[in-house]
């Protein structure tokens, strides 16, 4: 399971809890790298064989990755709040904001800058909801989030290579997401052959986080009723 820019295993800590009986979950660990391809190698270097591939967010960008540059070892993908397009030509703008908030306030201050976009409106003031997002911000800390935004902006364009995946792919993302509309997602399940799409109602951008019972009964049954390869 391959986590998104500024964020570790919390995102999949309860998909690693409800897979247990039924799947070896293994989280990438993508802090020390700037590039999405590097990131995919460093992803598969860790696990042997064909592996059933999640991603969300930067994660999902990374593991269409891992799809161009080693589709042998691919045995199914899934893509959740992400997307496939380059850098759009007003984006350095905005990530630059972001990156100039942690160097002169810190990265207390670019939690409260970033966050709550990332969540359903509802949840932007849950306390309980929102510190442990806080914290693994904190925990990423300045440098790591320099290298995910370097890595983000020099982003390859994975929207060609969506037509070329030939393996089953599920593509999820939250109503309620506004960094990574369900456009976006419709869009990407349509480019991909037989790509499926599940919108998770009541949720933003942080889905796994937001609606954690229904990711993970979604990615249950997605393993559960894989074709055998």
């Amino acid at each position: 399971a391959l986590p998104g820019l500024l964020c570790d295993e919390l995102v999949w800590t309860a998909q690693m809890a409800a897979l247990d009986d039924i799947a070896d979950v293994t989280i990438a660990d993508l802090a020390g790298f700037d590039d999405l391809g590097d990131m995919a190698a460093a992803a598969l270097a860790t696990l042997d064989g064909r592996v059933d591939v999640f991603g969300h967010s930067m994660g999902g960008r990374v593991a269409f990755e891992v799809w161009r540059h080693a589709p042998e070892r691919v045995a199914s993908l899934v893509v959740l709040d992400t997307g496939a397009h380059p850098a759009e030509p007003d984006e350095q703008t905005g990530r630059q904001r972001m990156l100039d908030i942690a160097a002169n306030a810190g990265m207390e201050a670019l939690a409260d800058a970033w966050l709550p976009r990332m969540v359903h409106p509802d949840r932007r003031s849950d306390v309980a909801f929102m510190q442990p997002l806080r914290d693994m911000v904190m925990r990423a800390g300045p440098a790591q989030h320099a290298r995910h935004i370097r890595a983000l902006l020099h982003r390859p364009d994975a929207t060609s290579l969506l037509g070329t995946i030939t393996v089953p792919t599920l593509v999820v993302v939250g109503r309620h997401d506004e960094w990574s509309p369900v456009d976006q997602h419709e869009r990407i399940a349509a480019s991909i052959p037989g790509g499926r799409l599940e919108v998770i109602e009541d949720s933003g951008h942080m889905v796994t986080l937001e609606r954690p019972d229904t990711v993970s009964t979604l990615l249950a049954d997605w393993l559960t009723n894989l074709p055998d390869c």
